[in-house]
């Protein structure tokens, strides 16, 4: 499963790309507004450092505003992805973008129907949301696998991408259902690595190991 970020924070992208494992980066209206910086340059940047795709949502709601928008952004990098949310509109952006040569992430999917129009409009990659399901009591994992199966069953050209990851369970299970990718803030991606018998194996080792030191520099006194 491949991980991407999902930040519009330099520093943490940074960060992230530089420990290798980080694959892409998913950004939208509201992490962008937090960083309180000029857009494009801002995406320039960001671009600039990630290896891999680079997710940019529209903020147009009418066909016309998503086409504009999504033609803009998909020019400006070759990494970018142009996120449309899965309405009437933008659905048949996503169309009209894709038979242009760029590549859609459907995003704000919350229904096995809605991931299964997407790949069919052309979507590149398709965002179930799953901890805004489980905020509503809806089981966000069991949308994730579904769409899995369902794009799997019909050999789509369209990967799973995970979205609002909010644990490492989280991250555990969309791994285990067959997501494509695992999209996650900053602070959950910090948290896979994190173990608190990895921290009490590591002091116990390093205590014997100068607990040796110091048995073999007293033997060597004479």
């Amino acid at each position: 499963m491949k991980i991407f970020l999902d930040t519009a924070n330099v520093n943490e992208i940074k960060e992230g790309v530089a420990l290798g494992v980080v694959d892409g980066v998913t950004t939208n209206p509201s992490l962008a507004a937090k960083e309180k910086k000029p857009f494009r340059p801002l995406v320039e940047e960001i671009c600039s450092i990630v290896p891999g795709d680079v997710s940019l949502e529209v903020v147009a709601t009418d066909f016309e505003g998503m086409m504009r928008e999504g033609r803009h952004w998909a020019e400006l990098h070759k990494n970018i992805v142009v996120k449309c949310p899965c309405t009437w509109e933008g659905l048949k952006a996503t169309r009209a973008l894709t038979n242009e040569g760029h590549r859609v992430n459907m995003t704000l999917v919350f229904s096995p129907t809605q991931a299964l129009l997407a790949a069919k409009a052309g979507a590149k990659f398709v965002s179930p949301f799953v901890g805004r399901l489980d905020d509503i009591a809806t089981p966000g994992m069991e949308l994730v696998a579904d769409i899995v199966q369902i794009l799997d069953n019909y050999d789509y050209d369209c990967e799973v991408l995970a979205a609002s990851l909010r644990h490492p369970m989280h991250v555990v299970e969309a791994a285990r259902v067959g997501a494509h990718i695992g999209t996650m803030p900053y602070a959950v991606f910090q948290s896979l690595v994190k173990h608190p018998l990895t921290d009490i194996g590591l002091k116990k080792f390093l205590e014997d190991w100068e607990k040796a030191k110091k048995e073999m520099g007293a033997k060597a006194a004479p």
